[in-house]
């Protein structure tokens, strides 16, 4: 295989590949950045550490509708195979590709996350080389209504690993995270019930004490900010019904 061949054939650890997708695309003037359990990987090393360690099956990324015709050809030529039927219906909001020779997915979203809760990210690719904002990266884990191991996993990794607020782009923005959660009383319920629940899971976990404790003292910061953030009237008027209608989305499950 020549060196050329070799650099556009997919590797077989996702978390390397994910990477060379990223700096390929960058070369390219592309903006595309990773999501999901290989952007946790990519930006805290705790994701590695006895305990929380865990399995990536895929990669996941995020790019702009704009460039939509150019990263298809991106993928392309980066070793993957385009699912035409359901780009050519779903090619607004997101493309799927596979790897050709062993079938293993790669999920292309276009502008915003939209799962349980949406996230629009169209202006927050710049922020960052690799990843989108830890902020929206914490906002993408903590909007999932039915958490399983791995969320939870990566939820203790990125509070281990990063601080709230301040100036660097390696620490929470609070602003943002209160900012996207004040408009959205569902998306915010969500958040605290799973802040609830990655405390359980950090009793459970037999982590080490000082990790523990600054994990909490963490959760503690983020529910204290979000008492004190602006609440818009679509907020203050959502929450009056609270939880008798169904405050989140059932995300569709997509086959590739």
């Amino acid at each position: 295989m020549s060196q050329e061949q070799n650099r556009l054939t997919p590797l077989a650890d996702v978390r390397e590949e994910g990477l060379r997708l990223v700096r390929a695309a960058a070369d390219r003037g592309l903006a595309v950045r990773l999501i999901g359990g290989v952007a946790i990987w990519a930006r805290c090393p705790s994701a590695m550490l006895p305990g929380l360690r865990r399995e990536y099956g895929d990669v996941d990324v995020i790019g702009l509708s704009q460039q939509s015709r150019a990263l298809v050809q991106f993928f392309q030529e980066m070793g993957y195979r385009p699912d035409k039927l359901f780009n050519a219906i779903h090619g607004a909001q997101r493309l799927n590709f596979t790897v050709a020779s062993t079938g293993r997915p790669l999920d292309v979203l276009l502008d915003r996350f939209s799962m349980c809760h949406a996230i629009d990210l169209r202006d927050r690719l710049a922020s960052d080389l690799v990843t989108i904002p830890l902020a929206d990266l914490l906002l993408t884990k903590l909007q999932v209504v039915r958490m399983n191991e791995k969320d939870l996993l990566d939820l203790t990794a990125m509070l281990a690993d990063h601080g709230l607020d301040g100036a660097s782009s390696d620490v929470i923005d609070l602003g943002r995270v209160t900012a996207v959660l004040g408009k959205d009383w569902g998306f915010e319920h969500t958040v605290r019930l799973n802040l609830d629940r990655l405390r359980s899971f950090l009793t459970e976990r037999g982590l080490p004490a000082h990790t523990t404790g600054q994990i909490n003292d963490r959760i503690a910061g983020l529910l204290s900010a979000l008492r004190a953030g602006h609440k818009s009237v679509g907020w203050q008027l959502r929450s009056r019904i609270g939880e008798r209608v169904r405050w989140y989305e059932e995300p569709e499950e997509v086959r590739h």
